[in-house]
């Protein structure tokens, strides 16, 4: 696999992020849990997010430090992928609205400052 800039994997976080912010813009717990398409899409783009903050630390190791939530997003992305029946709805909806904006936050300065 050829390795992209690192800016382009921050450009992809950032689409995720903002896409999930989309599916959910107006759609509470109930509604998440009650849609399987949006459940589906949501986690989607979480893989998308942990897979290439995955491999933005593999191009740059000390992003870990600029980015304190991309740990914890790579491991989510596992969970998502590979222990799917441990998923909460709750857990999923929760992250995508409180975590999530943050580490996308912080993924914008980090865009920002590598121009």
């Amino acid at each position: 696999m050829r390795r992209r800039d690192i800016r382009v994997y921050l450009a992809d976080v950032r689409e995720a992020a903002s896409a999930i912010a989309e599916f959910l813009d107006g759609r509470g717990l109930d509604d998440y849990r009650d849609d399987r398409m949006l459940r589906s899409a949501v986690e989607r783009q979480f893989e998308i997010i942990g897979e290439a903050l995955n491999r933005a630390l593999k191009v740059d190791p000390t992003l870990g430090d600029r980015l304190p939530a991309a740990r914890g997003a790579i491991d989510f992305r596992n969970v998502v992928t590979h222990d799917y029946d441990r998923l909460a709805d709750e857990h999923v909806y929760d992250i995508a609205t409180g975590a999530l904006p943050r580490l996308a936050e912080d993924v914008a300065r980090e865009l920002e400052h590598r121009g």
